[in-house]
């Protein structure tokens, strides 16, 4: 391995050099054989004292330690903070299927075969059927053999690097054997078995320390730690279930035919794998076994929540592609919520960030679908009524897709021994109150209180300082309450009259802190129109919405004046999001926020309308990758699709351009195999600003 390499010869120390080279193979062998196999071949005794040996050799030779060293398990100096690690190939998430019944298997089966042009008459698609483990996903990148980083899904594209606390988990080979790609990217999950979750909140109590809610926070929170210490006394497991970057074929790395033949190669190679993955044929046969790992859920060591199905063959995942971010050659096929249940203690009203009145039942706590329950959505008064619920009752409580508590109904203990009345929606906001309003054929409940309710206030500010709308780095859930509560801010308009003095001010905020704030809000004040409009919160209206309607109208003034009729004719606003929109702007107090966050600075480029604006790369496709000079890779991406462009996600034959930045990875590697263009961000701008010699 190439590691060993290290282990140069020297006369002098060679007897020393040998033996650590062979405590190196002893100890890494016998921890695969203690936390992968579950057949430990000697005493924990006898492995601690060649670890003994390991680390004292080490501290004679400090020259020689090694990044794959089985002393480097126990973790290193703590962190200030996790750099952050661009995926060579994305992390992406695959759909999932929340049919839970039989039904769910056939209609990803019928997908698939539709996908692939089959009859009736052709035969049945192999696919591979795991365990969805209820983890964190993590990505391992070996490098000749040695794991050099580990990062955290992220968003998909970017992670943080937790090299350090992943190291400390005995299941993850640390070097790999010599036949292992020169490159290879190892994804799977890591969890805490309910045994080790339970042995450690019992020490927690023990020590009268607070205790983890569910294996999954235990787990995530241990991977999180910036003190790769705390994390090492953590009991954390792997499994690992997929790639990402390898060693392309042509420059000697595997040639996987299946799926399946990839998990046994990762297995082969020292790899924890679960032993129920199993191969099955068409849509009967993943049913069977959706029914029987159901069967088998609460008797499992570790939490899942649900079954995973996958395309066997690699050539038809890749002839099936991706839609949007998703794979159409996998599915999570999701299990029923579990349920519980427990006693209605009273029923309390939270009010959302739109304003939506929501009951909810306030219960006897009950451990549900992996953690602590108190609380229980009751939707709505309708839904409320529907499911006869009161105060005293005894409910059966479930978490609805294992996210969000719900309350599915009571259960009957005959006539009441005394009256309990029926539930009301109060008349004003409990927050703020102002007139509760319900609208004609909508079933929610509103406080009509809009920015000025201090319940709305707190989530219209965080929603609109999100990194997809205005973003204002820094500005948390923590400082927002604050800032609300305190009644420094009342509107949005406020948070651009804050000033470095009263920021301070504010419980645990440094001075630092404080003007980190500050720079962040000016920066915020140059946006794009459509971030603007999707940050101010209007119901129904999202990201891709208000890309579409500053397509078609241009300015901000213009979708403001625009009747129901006229907003209708956008692309993909219909009825309601037309009235929802027009209703905004048709409140005064709305229009005055506007009209103070503009007086504040806030600026973006407005233009002509969709039937006028120029559109220099309409029928252009482009694929973004790497890191570029002075724009986000958002902003390139509203930048292209403002000039008519579309922006893709994979490089295929039928783009147009690859706009490479720095640490550009496989869709660059990907345009020069296919001999599609690539340009960079200067090359871009040039295309943006109607030149036609986009080369770089």
């Amino acid at each position: 391995m190439a590691n060993l390499d290290l282990f140069a010869a020297d006369p002098g120390d060679s007897a020393d050099q040998a033996r650590m080279q062979t405590l190196h193979g002893l100890l890494h062998a016998y921890a695969h054989q203690y936390y992968v196999l579950d057949a430990p071949q000697v005493p924990d005794a006898e492995y601690d004292r060649l670890f003994q040996e390991l680390q004292a050799l080490e501290a004679a030779h400090p020259e020689w330690v090694t990044p794959d060293s089985p002393t480097r398990r126990v973790g290193g100096k703590p962190l200030a903070q996790f750099a952050s690690v661009r995926h060579a190939v994305p992390m992406l998430s695959i759909r999932t299927e929340t049919d839970t019944e039989a039904s769910g298997a056939q209609n990803f089966d019928a997908r698939v075969r539709k996908e692939l042009g089959l009859l009736d008459t052709d035969p049945a698609v192999e696919y591979v059927a795991e365990l969805k483990f209820d983890g964190l996903a993590i990505n391992l990148r070996y490098e000749h053999g040695v794991l050099v980083q580990t990062a955290t899904r992220g968003d998909g594209e970017t992670g943080e690097d937790v090299t350090q606390n992943i190291r400390t988990i005995g299941q993850i080979p640390l070097r790999l054997p010599v036949e292992a790609p020169a490159i290879l990217e190892v994804r799977g999950e890591v969890y805490m078995r309910r045994d080790d979750f339970e042995a450690m909140n019992e020490k927690q109590r023990d020590k009268g320390e607070k205790t983890f809610v569910n294996p999954r926070n235990a787990a995530a929170g241990a991977v999180r730690q910036l003190d790769p210490g705390i994390a090492a006394q953590r009991p954390l497991s792997f499994f690992a279930y997929g790639l990402g970057e390898v060693t392309p074929v042509e420059q000697g790395g595997p040639a996987f035919g299946t799926h399946y033949d990839l998990l046994q190669t990762l297995k082969h190679w020292g790899f924890p794998v679960a032993a129920l993955v199993e191969r099955a044929s068409g849509a009967p046969e993943l049913i069977a076994y959706h029914q029987r790992i159901g069967q088998m859920r609460d008797q499992l060591p570790y939490d899942i929540d649900g079954v995973v199905y996958k395309v066997n063959s690699l050539a038809l995942q890749r002839q099936l592609g991706f839609v949007t971010r998703e794979p159409r050659w996998a599915v999570a096929h999701k299990y029923p919520a579990q349920e519980q249940i427990t006693k209605v203690l009273g029923i309390d009203v939270q009010v959302g960030r739109t304003g939506k009145l929501t009951p909810v039942a306030r219960l006897d706590p009950v451990f549900v679908g992996g953690t602590t329950v108190s609380n229980a959505t009751l939707h709505n008064l309708f839904e409320l009524r529907r499911k006869k619920v009161r105060v005293g009752d005894s409910a059966i409580v479930r978490r609805a897709g294992d996210v969000i508590p719900e309350v599915v109904g009571i259960v009957s203990t005959g006539p009441r021994a005394t009256y309990v009345p029926n539930f009301r929606m109060p008349r004003t906001c409990p927050v703020c109150g102002s007139t509760v309003v319900r609208e004609k054929a909508e079933v929610n409940h509103r406080c009509s209180g809009g920015l000025f309710c201090a319940a709305q206030r707190k989530q219209a500010i965080l929603h609109f300082a999100q990194r997809r709308a205005v973003e204002v780095e820094g500005l948390g859930e923590k400082l927002v309450d604050q800032l609300v509560e305190s009644n420094t801010i009342r509107t949005l308009p406020d948070l651009y009259k804050l000033g470095l003095t009263s920021l301070a001010a504010l419980d645990r905020m440094a001075e630092k802190s404080a003007q980190n704030i500050v720079d962040a809000l000016e920066k915020s004040k140059r946006t794009t129109l459509p971030r603007f409009l999707f940050g101010l919160g209007i119901r129904h209206v999202g990201e891709a919405t208000a890309k579409e309607l500053v397509r078609h109208f241009g300015t901000l003034d213009a979708i403001m004046d625009a009747s129901e009729e006229a907003l209708v004719s956008v692309n993909d606003v219909g009825p309601i999001v037309a009235k929802s929109l027009h209703t905004f702007f048709a409140q005064k107090h709305n229009r005055e926020v506007v009209e103070q966050l503009r007086a504040c600075g806030l600026t973006w480029e407005e233009g002509e309308p969709a039937a006028q604006a120029p559109k220099p790369l309409a029928g252009k496709t482009f694929v973004l990758t790497g890191t570029f000079p002075t724009l986000s890779r958002d902003q390139a991406k509203d930048l292209l699709e403002a000039a008519g462009a579309k922006v893709a996600g994979s490089v295929s034959k039928k783009t147009d351009y690859v706009v490479a930045g720095a640490e550009a990875g496989s869709k660059l590697e990907k345009a020069q195999a296919l001999g599609v263009a690539v340009i960079d961000e200067a090359a871009m701008t040039a295309l943006l600003q109607g030149e036609q010699d986009g080369s770089p």
